[in-house]
């Protein structure tokens, strides 16, 4: 098997990789000393990949959700043998029958599987492996994940005669389905677990390129950095960090006078335009193409707002997702009843911002020409 690493060039068409070398000393901004990490990167692509290893297996997706359907669905359309696993009374049956996928109980499609797939959310994976999937695993078998937490955090221990390997897609499941369907992809990374069988990683890069990721590349990592990364990018600054600092900078207008319509315009709704620009070509060039008005007010105030302190918080977050206190504080939360998810999930839906927002969205009706999510079919 080919691959790039720190010192190859990567394979053509996709042009050269990118790697982390070592970095030493002092880090612009940092103030950490020494060696920053010493890590080769892998990164696959589908040259690398044997799509002949998914030949003759039956590859079970357990789950429905947004990633569950965007990879029963991109597997099937590699050619891949796929059931899925639902509940019986799953109102996401329907769904999956209606892209033309088969469809069986979680237990009857764990029985039939050679690649088990596991995309359950966080909360209910551990309770249905137990009751499910555990007692039809069989020697050799795939276990498979989208996501770390449950194997790196001890909820789910499988059989030491069972591969465990991890294909997590770096994107949201309607983006993985819609980028496969426009024939490009969604960087993928691989990890493995435990390899009795000796084939795991090759068997990983099989699936992943089966779902469009060796389009994009297939990253080599690890269940604890894939975890922990994943969940300090999702609280620290994409998901709890953004939209705090969104709904912060909205509020502040508001409260000094100014018309609501125009906070969530300047503080929420042109997010997009500026995280484009950054997408496609970096922080840099987003300050090129911005105004420089907008790029001398990035440097002064930026870090006012994003400051030392901010820093501290961000460390003790990551202690907290390290540690494994935050995966027993989010396990306890839902095994109760989720009463104060809910309350923080409904709370957060009633922000006036969602109404302002809500109505200024209908002014703009090709938002839904081409939406990724439709609840009734994903």
């Amino acid at each position: 098997m080919e691959r790039s690493v720190a010192g190859e060039s990567a394979p053509a068409p996709h042009g050269p990789g990118k790697f982390h070398e070592p970095l030493r000393g002092r880090l612009p901004g940092c103030d950490t000393e020494g060696e920053q990490t010493a890590m080769a990167l892998n990164i696959y692509y589908d040259k690398d990949a044997d799509l002949g290893r998914l030949e003759g297996k039956k590859v079970a997706v357990i789950g429905y959700g947004s990633q569950g359907h965007a990879h029963a669905q991109n597997l099937n359309n590699s050619g891949v043998d796929v059931v899925v696993g639902l509940r019986k009374d799953s109102a996401s049956w329907a769904k999956a029958e209606g892209a033309g996928l088969a469809v069986a109980t979680v237990s009857e499609a764990a029985r039939q599987a050679d690649i088990l797939m596991l995309t359950l959310p966080d909360e209910l994976a551990a309770d249905v492996y137990a009751e499910e999937i555990a007692a039809q695993l069989e020697p050799g078998n795939y276990l498979a994940v989208a996501h770390g937490f449950n194997f790196h955090f001890g909820a789910i221990t499988p059989p030491e005669d069972v591969n465990v390997f991890m294909v997590a897609p770096k994107g949201p499941g309607h983006t993985v389905r819609d980028h496969y369907e426009a024939g490009r992809g969604v960087p993928c990374l691989v990890a493995v677990h435990q390899d009795p069988s000796g084939d795991s990683l090759q068997m990983g890069l099989a699936y992943a390129s089966a779902i469009g990721g060796g389009r994009a590349g297939i990253i080599e990592t690890t269940f604890k950095e894939e975890t922990e990364t994943d969940l300090f990018g999702e609280q620290a600054v994409l998901c709890g960090g953004l939209t705090s600092l969104m709904q912060a900078g909205f509020e502040t207008l508001v409260e000094a006078g100014y018309a609501p319509e125009m906070a969530y315009f300047e503080c929420i709704h042109e997010v997009k335009l500026i995280v484009d620009l950054v997408y496609q070509d970096g922080i840099a060039n987003m300050r090129y193409s911005v105004s420089n008005t907008a790029e001398y007010g990035d440097f002064v105030s930026g870090p006012r707002v994003i400051d030392a302190d901010t820093k501290v918080r961000m460390k003790q977050i990551l202690s907290e997702i390290q540690s494994g206190v935050f995966a027993r504080q989010f396990i306890l939360e839902n095994k109760s009843g989720g009463v104060a998810f809910k309350a923080m999930r409904r709370r957060a839906a009633e922000h006036p911002m969602e109404e302002v927002g809500a109505r200024l969205r209908g002014l703009m009706p090709w938002l839904k020409e081409r939406q990724l999510v439709d609840r009734s079919k994903n």
